[in-house]
């Protein structure tokens, strides 16, 4: 397997120097090339897990393996593209993609010719000498994907990179995002709060419990020959997995709410066993 976390947990010292614990026994398998989802409610530890994997945080105790090598500090292997996409302003397009590049001592002409070859692929090269101000919020996240994927990662980590997005844009990227992971053959772990997201866009989907951060359930996404997922297993899924949230939702509620606590779940899902003229 390749990339392997086994009994991870993690914790933090409070303001009252009490130690929390966010993360507990954390362990899930990544095969090279799998997109891999991880969604769970707000609090649960899902960027503190990327992080864990990116090496920007270390794991207070258990494993994380890449092809048997234990991370223990970020390393070129592994990229972050975080929610903002943290673009520099005052560097047009192409120059925000070559950064990286050139301080890894690439000669200029090297790091503009691959950096532009990147553009083709995320289909901005018509907006190489542009800046960050001229750019629609989607085009930033490409000029962003664009300079993780420049640097040839084996692991693309992603928290949240579409989270600030209206709808329209959030869809198109998604296709953006699939054909550039069908090309590069990268590993993607996906952190969204999007279950219809985490769906389309993954091959496995990890959903996380709170408080502390635990994986609750593993999905996985069943496909045709050609990549496709037809309707009825989305929603089949993205059910399942609102009803797990559900749960943790309600739990959270309790301990936040107490006696007030009143929490209707939505009275709008369907038992997909059933057949279309039941009750009829």
């Amino acid at each position: 397997m390749y990339l392997t976390l086994d009994g991870v947990e993690k914790k933090f010292q409070s303001n009252t120097n009490n130690e929390v614990k966010v993360l507990d026994d954390i362990s899930f398998e990544v095969e090279k090339g799998q997109f891999v989802s991880i969604v769970g409610p707000s609090g649960c530890g899902k960027s503190t897990l990327l992080y864990l994997v990116s090496g920007l945080e270390k794991a207070s105790k258990g494993k994380i393996e890449i092809s048997g090598e234990q991370v223990t500090k970020p390393g070129p292997d592994r990229v972050v593209v975080f929610q903002e996409d943290g673009l520099f302003p005052w560097l047009n397009v192409l120059d925000n993609v070559t950064y990286g590049l050139l301080l890894k001592k690439m000669p200029k002409k090297e790091a503009e010719a691959k950096a532009t070859e990147m553009l083709k692929l995320v289909h901005l090269s018509n907006y190489a000498d542009s800046y960050p101000h001229q750019l629609s919020g989607g085009m930033k996240h490409r000029v962003a994907i664009a300079r993780a994927l420049v640097m040839d990662p084996d692991i693309l980590l992603m928290d949240e990179p579409f989270a600030a997005l209206d709808e329209q844009t959030r869809m198109a990227l998604h296709n953006e995002l699939l054909e550039i992971w069908r090309k590069t053959k990268v590993t993607v772990l996906f952190v969204t709060h999007n279950i219809r997201e985490a769906v389309l866009l993954s091959q496995k989907i990890i959903v996380m419990a709170t408080r502390p951060g635990k994986i609750k359930a593993t999905y996985h996404v069943q496909t045709t020959q050609d990549g496709y997922t037809p309707d009825s297993v989305t929603l089949d899924l993205e059910q399942k997995i609102l009803a797990t949230l559900e749960e943790e939702m309600e739990k959270v509620l309790k301990e936040e709410l107490g006696d007030d606590y009143n929490f209707k779940k939505s009275d709008i899902h369907r038992d997909t066993n059933g057949d279309m003229g039941s009750g009829i």
